[in-house]
Protein backbone atom coordinates (compact mmCIF):
# COMPACT_ATOMS: atom_id res chain seq x y z
CA UNK A 1 0.00 0.00 0.00
CA UNK A 2 2.80 2.37 0.95
CA UNK A 3 4.54 1.59 -2.34
CA UNK A 4 1.50 2.70 -4.38
CA UNK A 5 1.31 6.03 -2.55
CA UNK A 6 5.02 6.64 -3.10
CA UNK A 7 4.67 5.69 -6.74
CA UNK A 8 1.72 8.05 -7.21
CA UNK A 9 3.62 10.89 -5.54
CA UNK A 10 6.64 10.32 -7.80
CA UNK A 11 4.48 10.24 -10.93
CA UNK A 12 2.73 13.45 -9.83
CA UNK A 13 6.08 15.09 -9.10
CA UNK A 14 7.33 14.02 -12.54
CA UNK A 15 4.30 15.58 -14.24
CA UNK A 16 4.78 18.80 -12.29
CA UNK A 17 8.42 18.97 -13.41
CA UNK A 18 7.35 18.43 -17.02
CA UNK A 19 4.84 21.29 -16.81
CA UNK A 20 7.56 23.92 -16.99
CA UNK A 21 8.58 22.72 -20.45
CA UNK A 22 4.95 22.55 -21.57
CA UNK A 23 4.46 26.10 -20.25
CA UNK A 24 7.58 27.37 -22.03
CA UNK A 25 6.51 25.72 -25.29
CA UNK A 26 3.00 27.11 -25.00
CA UNK A 27 4.32 30.60 -24.34
CA UNK A 28 6.62 30.42 -27.39
CA UNK A 29 3.71 29.30 -29.60
CA UNK A 30 1.50 32.07 -28.20
CA UNK A 31 4.16 34.75 -28.76
CA UNK A 32 4.72 33.50 -32.31
CA UNK A 33 1.01 33.64 -33.12
CA UNK A 34 0.63 37.14 -31.67
CA UNK A 35 3.71 38.39 -33.54
CA UNK A 36 2.45 36.95 -36.81
CA UNK A 37 -0.88 38.69 -36.28
CA UNK A 38 0.68 42.02 -35.28
CA UNK A 39 3.62 42.08 -37.72
CA UNK A 40 3.88 39.14 -40.11
CA UNK A 41 0.36 39.48 -41.45
CA UNK A 42 0.74 43.21 -42.00
CA UNK A 43 4.09 42.75 -43.77
CA UNK A 44 2.45 40.21 -46.09
CA UNK A 45 -0.43 42.59 -46.75
CA UNK A 46 2.02 45.43 -47.48
CA UNK A 47 3.86 43.17 -49.92
CA UNK A 48 0.55 42.25 -51.60
CA UNK A 49 -0.78 45.82 -51.68
CA UNK A 50 -1.84 47.10 -55.06
CA UNK A 51 -1.64 50.78 -54.12
CA UNK A 52 0.92 52.94 -52.36
CA UNK A 53 -1.71 54.01 -49.80
CA UNK A 54 -2.51 50.43 -48.78
CA UNK A 55 1.15 49.50 -48.50
CA UNK A 56 1.89 52.64 -46.47
CA UNK A 57 -0.98 51.90 -44.03
CA UNK A 58 0.31 48.36 -43.42
CA UNK A 59 3.93 49.45 -43.05
CA UNK A 60 2.96 52.17 -40.55
CA UNK A 61 1.26 49.52 -38.40
CA UNK A 62 4.38 47.34 -38.47
CA UNK A 63 6.90 50.10 -37.76
CA UNK A 64 4.72 51.48 -34.96
CA UNK A 65 4.46 48.03 -33.35
CA UNK A 66 8.21 47.46 -33.57
CA UNK A 67 8.94 50.85 -32.01
CA UNK A 68 6.46 50.32 -29.16
CA UNK A 69 7.89 46.84 -28.51
CA UNK A 70 11.51 48.01 -28.49
CA UNK A 71 12.45 45.91 -31.51
CA UNK A 72 14.77 48.45 -33.12
CA UNK A 73 18.22 46.96 -32.50
CA UNK A 74 20.16 43.94 -31.35
CA UNK A 75 20.19 40.33 -32.45
CA UNK A 76 17.75 37.51 -31.91
CA UNK A 77 20.55 35.01 -31.27
CA UNK A 78 21.91 34.27 -27.82
CA UNK A 79 25.26 32.52 -28.35
CA UNK A 80 26.55 34.07 -31.58
CA UNK A 81 25.35 36.68 -34.07
CA UNK A 82 24.64 36.05 -37.73
CA UNK A 83 23.48 38.64 -40.27
CA UNK A 84 20.00 37.13 -40.67
CA UNK A 85 19.37 37.68 -36.92
CA UNK A 86 20.17 41.41 -36.98
CA UNK A 87 17.03 43.16 -35.72
CA UNK A 88 18.55 46.61 -36.26
CA UNK A 89 19.16 46.03 -39.95
CA UNK A 90 15.68 44.55 -40.40
CA UNK A 91 14.02 47.46 -38.57
CA UNK A 92 16.00 50.08 -40.53
CA UNK A 93 15.12 48.34 -43.77
CA UNK A 94 11.40 48.39 -42.92
CA UNK A 95 11.59 52.00 -41.71
CA UNK A 96 13.32 53.12 -44.93
CA UNK A 97 10.74 51.25 -47.02
CA UNK A 98 8.02 53.19 -45.19
CA UNK A 99 9.87 56.46 -45.81
CA UNK A 100 10.05 55.60 -49.54
CA UNK A 101 6.29 55.06 -49.58
CA UNK A 102 5.72 58.41 -47.84
CA UNK A 103 7.72 60.23 -50.54
CA UNK A 104 5.32 59.12 -53.27
CA UNK A 105 3.03 61.94 -54.35
CA UNK A 106 0.09 61.95 -56.79
CA UNK A 107 2.40 63.51 -59.39
CA UNK A 108 4.36 60.25 -59.67
CA UNK A 109 3.52 58.18 -62.75
CA UNK A 110 1.83 54.82 -62.44
CA UNK A 111 5.07 53.18 -63.60
CA UNK A 112 7.03 54.86 -60.81
CA UNK A 113 4.43 53.79 -58.24
CA UNK A 114 4.49 50.22 -59.57
CA UNK A 115 8.28 50.15 -59.33
CA UNK A 116 8.13 51.24 -55.69
CA UNK A 117 5.59 48.50 -54.94
CA UNK A 118 7.75 45.90 -56.69
CA UNK A 119 10.80 47.04 -54.71
CA UNK A 120 8.76 46.85 -51.49
CA UNK A 121 7.61 43.32 -52.32
CA UNK A 122 11.20 42.25 -52.97
CA UNK A 123 12.24 43.79 -49.64
CA UNK A 124 9.49 42.12 -47.61
CA UNK A 125 9.39 38.64 -49.16
CA UNK A 126 11.93 35.87 -49.68
CA UNK A 127 11.52 32.70 -51.65
CA UNK A 128 12.21 29.41 -49.91
CA UNK A 129 11.55 25.72 -50.30
CA UNK A 130 7.85 26.24 -49.60
CA UNK A 131 7.45 29.33 -51.79
CA UNK A 132 7.37 32.96 -50.74
CA UNK A 133 7.54 33.92 -47.07
CA UNK A 134 7.87 37.18 -45.15
CA UNK A 135 11.45 38.14 -44.36
CA UNK A 136 11.95 38.27 -40.58
CA UNK A 137 14.85 37.41 -38.30
CA UNK A 138 14.41 33.97 -36.72
CA UNK A 139 13.27 34.24 -33.12
CA UNK A 140 11.96 37.78 -33.57
CA UNK A 141 8.64 36.95 -31.91
CA UNK A 142 10.29 36.82 -28.48
CA UNK A 143 12.67 39.72 -29.02
CA UNK A 144 14.07 41.57 -27.10
CA UNK A 145 13.84 38.85 -24.42
CA UNK A 146 15.57 36.06 -26.34
CA UNK A 147 18.19 35.42 -23.64
CA UNK A 148 15.55 35.00 -20.96
CA UNK A 149 13.53 32.64 -23.13
CA UNK A 150 16.67 30.62 -23.95
CA UNK A 151 17.57 30.34 -20.26
CA UNK A 152 14.01 29.39 -19.30
CA UNK A 153 13.94 26.90 -22.22
CA UNK A 154 17.11 25.13 -21.10
CA UNK A 155 16.01 24.99 -17.46
CA UNK A 156 12.51 23.78 -18.33
CA UNK A 157 13.92 21.15 -20.72
CA UNK A 158 16.24 19.91 -17.98
CA UNK A 159 13.34 19.81 -15.51
CA UNK A 160 11.26 17.98 -18.13
CA UNK A 161 13.93 15.29 -18.57
CA UNK A 162 14.19 14.90 -14.80
CA UNK A 163 10.39 14.73 -14.66
CA UNK A 164 10.28 11.95 -17.24
CA UNK A 165 12.92 10.00 -15.32
CA UNK A 166 10.96 10.47 -12.09
CA UNK A 167 7.75 9.30 -13.83
CA UNK A 168 9.49 6.18 -15.17
CA UNK A 169 11.01 5.47 -11.76
CA UNK A 170 7.63 6.02 -10.09
CA UNK A 171 5.87 3.64 -12.48
CA UNK A 172 8.43 0.91 -11.79
CA UNK A 173 7.71 0.94 -8.04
Amino acid sequence: MKNQKGSAVLVLLGFILCLSFVGWSGLRVYKSIIFNIEVGGHLKRAADANTIELAKEEMEIVVSYLEKSGMKSGYTSVLYNTPNEDVGFWYKNLKSALEELKKITPEFTQLEKSNVLIKLRETLLDSGEKGLHVTMPPGISISPNNSGYAFFGWISALLGVVGIIVIIFGLDL
